[in-house]
């Protein structure tokens, strides 16, 4: 074989007919607001009740707002890509999916590569945080787990497993393979739950601001800002699993677009509120705390608001887990189904249309890893991974409009390719403020899908001729 056709085996690309046109066996029963109680399930959660606090004492103070609206800006300009490319090609799969149709089949596997990472990474952390606010709730009442199966394996500080972590990801694995209706329809009144609880914040806090505590506004400079932009991107990861969900929506072409901009304009709204009003009631200095938003309303003696809110955050980060898993079995399936990856993980159940097989492999592995390895170590990959998966499909707009201009689409992004490039040097931007030991990490990972690549995925896709014969 040639060096040209190496090339053009690496970069084939899966036509759009075929993507529009797939098998249909998944159950299409998803609205505009279904997809928007997804988006917001998804980001709403730990931004608001741990990383504020966090992104505060080390990084912004106060400038904290600012740090949410320049997050906030990149994902805005990466959500009007994604909603063209969904409106565009409603099929699962979400980055992995457009970078099929937009560049090929090499980097379209990087990029599902990468969102397994995210998805995956960020399921687990989610588990492990949740973990830690139920065993806070369990103390409330007096009650505690043996000590060895508290927290991930450290066995100098005497912990082994962190099984509530476990219990709660195989939980929500069994709720997703019950049905995506099922599911969306728990989701929907978990993010009600914890939209009220976050408005209870904002109505009670208001009163107990003292702008004081605002000076200085920027205490570590506008590099914090950035730093803590970095940092509460983690915030926002959630908006792209709304477009894994385009197999399930009743109207792919309409509401998909509404839903992914939708839940990310509320939730935006949201965090700069939240953000303001917290560190107007406690000194910034003082808010690295694991629960900032509960810790607030106890400084200001609201103790009994504050287990409200503790209850809150549990559910709020129940929904976080619930769309981060959803996101990961359906982005497995997409790859399954090109012949990527084994086809265990694209087998839907009769019985429930979903892919019951692969959501529990998918379900068991991020159980092991919520149990066993720190929230630290797996939380820390989580943002690179998004944010490159975000430059990539904002190139991916340019690319696809200059190769495909007549191609009916149902959202299309004002003003490229300016939009598409402010979100790509955004998103790399921000990729620069990231740790080194990070970077080598991720490229550690690419690297490791690439040899899986290679051995198993490219002779087995469905776009290669041999296997077709």
């Amino acid at each position: 074989m040639s060096r040209n056709e190496k090339m053009s085996v690496l970069f084939r690309k899966k036509p759009i007919a075929s993507q529009t046109n797939e098998s249909g066996a998944l159950k299409r029963a998803l609205s505009a607001f279904d997809l928007t109680t997804l988006g917001v399930g998804a980001i709403i959660g730990t931004g608001i009740f741990v990383l504020t606090g966090v992104a505060a004492a080390k990084y912004a103070g106060p400038g904290l707002v600012l740090s949410f609206l320049l997050a906030g800006t990149i994902c805005a300009f990466a959500a009007l890509c994604y909603s063209e490319f969904a409106s565009t090609i409603p099929a699962s799969g979400s980055a992995y999916t457009y970078s099929y149709t937009a560049f090929g089949e090499v980097i379209a596997w990087i990029l599902g590569w990468d969102l397994i990472l995210e998805y995956g990474f960020a399921s687990a952390a989610v588990a492990s945080g949740w973990s830690g606010y139920f065993q806070t709730l369990l103390s409330g009442f007096g009650l505690e787990l043996p000590h060895a199966l508290t927290s991930a394996f450290n066995p100098e500080k005497g912990t082994y497993f962190d099984i509530t972590a476990a219990l709660i990801t195989l939980m929500i694995t069994f709720l997703l393979t019950r049905g995506v209706k099922e599911a969306a329809r728990a989701n929907g009144i978990m993010v009600g739950i914890k939209i009220i609880v976050v408005l209870i914040f904002i109505g009670v806090g208001v009163f107990y601001v003292q702008p004081a505590n605002w000076h200085p506004f920027l205490p570590f400079g506008f590099s914090g800002v950035t730093a803590g932009a970095a940092t509460v991107f983690f915030a926002y990861i959630g908006f792209d699993a709304v477009s894994t969900a385009a197999e399930e929506v009743k109207r792919p072409q309409r509401d998909l677009p509404i839903g992914i901009i939708a839940s990310l304009a509320v939730c935006t709204v949201l965090y700069i509120v939240v953000s303001l009003i917290l560190t107007g009631i406690v000194p910034f200095n003082m808010l690295n705390v694991s629960d900032p938003v509960a810790f607030a309303f106890e400084f200001v003696q609201l103790n009994g608001l504050s287990w409200i809110v503790s209850l809150g955050a549990i559910t709020g980060i129940t929904t976080v887990l619930l769309v981060m898993m959803y996101g990961q079995t359906r982005l497995l399936y997409s790859m399954s189904r090109d012949g990527l990856l084994s086809p265990v993980f694209s087998k839907v159940s009769g019985k429930s249309q979903t892919p019951a097989v692969g959501s529990w492999l998918a379900g068991i592995i991020v159980a092991l890893f919520s149990g066993f390895i720190s929230l630290g170590h797996l939380a820390e990959l989580t943002n690179i991974g998004t944010l490159f998966a975000f430059a990539v499909v904002s190139i991916g707009i340019i690319v696809l409009r200059k190769n495909n201009p007549d191609l009916k689409r149902g959202f299309r992004v004002p003003l490229v390719p300016l939009i598409p490039i402010l979100s790509a040097l955004g998103c790399f931007y921000l990729m620069t403020r990231l740790a080194a030991l990070t970077w080598i990490t991720f490229f550690g990972w690419l690297i490791v899908g690439l040899i899986i690549y290679f051995a198993y995925g490219r002779h087995h896709s469905h776009l290669n001729p041999l296997r077709r014969k």
